[in-house]
């Protein structure tokens, strides 16, 4: 292998290392309405909480909670940013303005 796998594998790791550390929510086995209301709900839970980053877990399957999630966080005026995970695009991280 040479130094950029070595390199790309090490970055994949400290990835997975910085989004395990973050609050997280698992939409799998919900309908589009219940996680839109979940993910409402978990924005506003991490305002509170002060988390400016968390993840969403959605799969990857028919693309239904995928989408949803999408939608959901493009309507939210507290979502600043979000996208898929670069290794695991079943998941979301999402960055939400917080007052200072």
């Amino acid at each position: 292998r040479g130094l950029g796998d070595v390199y790309k594998r090490q970055m994949i790791e400290f990835s997975e290392l910085f989004y395990n550390s973050l609050p997280s929510i698992d939409l799998h086995g919900l309908d589009r309405d219940s996680a839109r209301v979940i993910i409402n709900d978990f924005v506003n839970d991490n305002i509170k909480q002060k988390n400016e980053y968390f993840v969403i877990i959605h799969g990857n399957g028919s693309g239904v909670l995928r989408n949803t999630t999408k939608d959901t966080l493009l309507k939210n005026k507290y979502v600043v940013d979000f996208k898929l995970i670069y290794n695991n695009t079943g998941s979301t991280i999402v960055r939400i303005k917080l007052d200072k």
